[in-house]
């Protein structure tokens, strides 16, 4: 498959990482091993589909539960399969600041073009700490960094005066944004040069039509194109047809992302029913049940996708594993 042509960028648009990202699932085997020659499989996939770039080890990679080990060995594999086709950005937070800056010189040696960092989760520091932890993060490597506020799991959201502190960082470039707060983002948006990128796949489109770059998505493992296609209508004029594709998604994002399911958890149990590479979720993770794969099959269907023969069984077969 041939990878749809990039228009010309919203003027008002600036995405160092391109607009359209997923947040790819990370691939194990059967065993629960990590499946390299599937993650190389699946980011071409990806690719050819429109992506312009793929966040790995971020929560929908399964990050918590994957080796420093592993997360590099991903990042050199996929690097090897996409080449410069896509960038190319490694999720290293954590809620131990050495360990982020760790993460952070590996992925750079193994070829991330970009880092995610997430706000310290668990610890719930306050916001003079949130700040020197990204800008102690972003010190240690070369590579540009994007802020990953996502407060509903971090337990504590990086407020808009800090961001806009942090903006005069030079390699603090982007925000993944799942605060839920627009009133914020566009504070930030309207003071800084911070490109922002929505974590949040039903405000792809509304981000994006206030001067956001993009979206990091994760509905975007089983359905690229059509998340593809809202920002390519929208920067070729066409709101009305960028409209048309956002609502369009909607029942695919719910039952994906606001079913009670970890993203990892649903992404999976369609790439399995459709015989591409995923595998079983590790433990704390549980596969979706047949009620939950039946309805997101059948959501997948709705958009016009293809299910190949067996594809329930599939998805309900593989189970939890752990590493091998």
């Amino acid at each position: 498959m041939t990878a749809p042509s990039t228009p010309a960028a919203a003027p008002f648009a600036h995405a160092p990482f391109g607009r359209a990202l997923c947040a790819m699932i990370t691939p194990f085997t059967a065993s629960g091993a990590l499946d390299l020659d599937g993650a190389q499989v699946l980011a071409e996939r990806l690719v050819a589909d429109g992506c312009e770039g793929l966040v790995l080890s971020g929560t929908t990679g399964e990050s918590p539960t994957t080796s420093d080990a592993e997360k590099s060995a991903l990042v050199r594999a996929v690097r090897e399969a996409v080449g410069e086709r896509a960038t190319l950005v490694a999720g290293v937070g954590s809620n131990d600041t050495a360990h982020t800056g760790e993460l952070a010189l590996e992925a750079e040696k193994a070829g991330a073009d970009g880092l995610l960092v997430v706000t310290p989760y668990y610890s719930k520091p306050p916001q003079e700490a949130i700040e020197a932890h990204f800008r102690a993060v972003a010190d240690v490597s070369d590579l540009p960094v994007i802020l990953y506020d996502i407060p509903g799991r971090t337990g504590t959201r990086i407020e808009p005066d800090t961001m806009l502190r942090l903006a005069e960082h030079p390699r603090i470039v982007a925000v993944k944004d799942c605060a839920y707060d627009m009133l914020g983002s566009a504070k930030v948006m309207a003071g800084s040069d911070l490109a922002y990128y929505t974590g949040c796949d039903e405000f792809v489109l509304p981000l994006y039509a206030l001067g956001g770059a993009g979206f990091i998505s994760t509905v975007a493992n089983v359905a690229p194109r059509s998340l593809r296609a809202i920002v390519d209508a929208f920067d070729a004029g066409d709101t009305a047809r960028a409209t048309r594709g956002q609502l369009r998604l909607t029942e695919l994002i719910e039952l994906m992302m606001a079913s009670g399911l970890p993203g990892a958890v649903t992404a999976k149990a369609l790439l399995n029913a459709l015989g591409l590479p995923a595998g079983p979720v590790r433990a704390p993770l549980l596969p979706a049940d047949r009620g939950a794969v039946d309805g997101l099959l059948a959501a997948y269907e709705a958009l016009g996708g293809a299910l190949p023969a067996g594809a329930v069984q599939r998805a309900v077969s593989i189970g939890v594993q752990t590493r091998s």
